[in-house]
């Protein structure tokens, strides 16, 4: 009897398209994969939730939940106590890795490089400048870059209205860094690859990171020898640091603007769901590593685990 698995996906968060686009893609690879599955559209009903997995009955959810309520250990905290094993991180290290400023804490004391900032009050940020330009403005705990806001020199932005941050009351403030955008799948325990992200939109927003040519991707990222090194070596620090498991993806800046300094990596965050469409930045870079997205998929649920 093949082994029943549960592809919990959509969600009720801002990145409920992109999830209900990995969701698809996993089921139809298990499914080719010889694994009996199932899929459930989470909305916002804990007991409609509970029931359904009750009547699966399955051996293995797989969590391509994207944001928050998916990502962020609630869900975690459901499935441990329902006693099911699931792909991807726990409780304490999908919560900590959500808190962007949590997460910056821990990667600081694991001696792991991050940006310079500050958590202020959203009215702070209204009436104006709450770090030197250039500086970035992200919500505390959105994923796939919503939300974010670069604030550059010459820009007359003085700071968003009251219905363009529906985000909370504070807001992550952080010395933006130039250079090049560097992503780092990390599967278990070892680094499949560095991929670098260019997009013409100038940032890898949303729109850039969804939409078709929205970015390039360059595997493997063309990097000094040495630097992508350092950056797989990083990524893999920081997914231990949080304590993920299974697959988590890494996202880093590589400043090299600086011709007479070497070139320096700075941790943006780690993203314990990454997207998990065939072209999505962690398959791909598993195909790079000599893994099929069948393979990456099956090694996902053959790891799973709970802390039941």
């Amino acid at each position: 009897m093949s082994k029943r698995v549960v592809v919990l996906m959509g969600g009720f968060s801002a990145e409920r398209d992109v999830s209900l686009a990995s969701g698809a893609a996993v089921a139809a690879a298990l499914e080719l994969a010889g694994y009996a599955i199932a899929t459930i559209d989470v909305r916002r009903d804990l007991q409609t939730l509970i029931g359904g997995l009750e009547m699966a009955q399955p051996a293995v959810v797989f969590n391509a939940l994207h944001g928050r309520f998916g990502e962020d250990g609630r869900i975690q905290s459901v499935l441990d106590m329902m006693k099911i094993p699931y792909t991807h991180s726990g409780v304490l290290a999908s919560a900590l890795a959500m808190d962007k400023p949590a997460a910056k804490r821990v990667f600081a004391a694991a001696g792991i490089p991050v940006a310079e900032g500050r958590v202020v009050p959203k009215a702070e940020v209204l009436a104006g400048d709450v770090l030197p330009r250039p500086y970035v403005l992200k919500p505390l705990n959105e994923g796939s870059s919503v939300g974010v806001h670069i604030v550059r020199e010459g820009d007359n932005w003085s700071g968003f209205g009251e219905e363009e941050w529906p985000f909370g009351d504070q807001v992550l403030a952080e010395r933006f860094i130039p250079g090049r955008e560097i992503t780092v799948a990390v599967m278990g325990d070892r680094a499949l690859g560095a991929t670098e992200i260019t997009s013409e939109r100038g940032f890898y927003d949303y729109t850039a990171k969804y939409m078709p040519g929205g970015s390039h991707h360059l595997v493997p990222a063309p990097l000094p020898p040495q630097a992508y090194d350092d950056a797989l070596i990083l990524a893999l620090k920081a997914h231990q640091a949080l304590g993920c498991r299974g697959v988590s993806r890494a996202d880093l800046r590589y400043d090299d603007t600086d011709l007479d300094q070497p070139g320096r990596f700075v941790m943006l965050e780690v993203n314990t769901q990454p997207g998990m469409t065939p072209t999505s930045l962690v398959p791909e870079l598993a195909a790079f590593a000599g893994l099929s997205f069948a393979d990456l998929v099956t090694w996902m649920v053959e790891n799973a685990k709970c802390d039941a």
